[in-house]
C-alpha cells in the first residue's frame, strides 16, 4: 500500500491520520512520516480492512437495535 492509497483509505473511512495513530497504538509523526522512503508497513493495508468490517458491524448492529427499539413500540400499541 502507498502513501497515496493509504491517504485514500482513511479519507473513505472518515478516519484522521491522527485518529488512526491512536487506535494502532502509534506515535502521529510514524505514520505521518511515511512516504516511498519509508514505506507502510505490511499490516496497515489487512488493519484497515478490519476496520472497515468492524465499522460496518457496529452500524449494521445500530440499526438492528433501532429496529428493535421501534418493532416494540409497534407491538406494544
Amino acid at each position: 500500500m502507498t502513501k497515496k492509497e493509504f491517504n485514500a483509505k482513511l479519507k473513505e473511512l472518515n478516519l484522521s491520520i491522527v485518529e488512526f495513530s491512536k487506535l494502532a497504538n502509534l506515535p502521529h509523526s510514524t505514520a505521518n512520516n511515511w512516504n516511498d522512503k519509508r514505506p507502510l508497513p505490511s499490516w496497515v493495508s489487512s488493519w484497515l480492512e478490519n476496520y472497515e468490517v468492524a465499522k460496518n458491524y457496529k452500524d449494521i448492529q445500530e440499526k438492528a437495535k433501532k429496529y428493535d427499539d421501534i418493532k416494540k413500540i409497534i407491538e406494544s400499541n
